[in-house]
């Protein structure tokens, strides 16, 4: 976010670390091509993306172009925590340009409906 620009801060927006070596416009690339490939994944329980229900907490650029995400559950006992992580990983391997996926898993703050977004409130029916 620029000084001059402000922009809508929405509840499932992680927070995006940016690379200093690489240009602006191939951190927007890479940023709106990882969240693209984010959205690609879905809790099998849950009728709605990963990233609109505010599961990603953070996601690095570093210079390299390895990517860190943080991310949490909706719940520490999901069934799918030993597998989620992984297919975090693999979707955003495909981006173009990303050299390698690092996926941290926290609980730290713990997940709660306020994180996520307008879309997935209304997947969910949850208004």
């Amino acid at each position: 976010m620029t000084d001059s620009v402000a922009e809508e801060i929405k509840p499932n927006a992680p927070a995006m670390g940016k690379g200093t070596a690489l240009p602006p416009e191939e951190i927007d690339r890479l940023t709106d091509d990882i969240i693209a490939a984010l959205k690609t994944v879905y809790d099998p329980e849950i009728p709605s993306d990963i990233y609109e229900l505010g599961l990603i907490y953070r996601v690095d650029i570093a210079d390299d172009r390895q990517i860190t995400i943080d991310m949490t559950l909706t719940a520490p006992g999901c069934p799918v925590a030993g597998e989620m992580p992984g297919w975090v990983e693999n979707a955003v391997s495909t981006v173009p340009g990303v050299a390698g996926v690092t996926v941290n898993m926290t609980f730290d703050p713990p997940w709660d409906q306020s994180r996520m977004s307008d879309e997935a409130r209304v997947a969910l029916d949850m208004w």
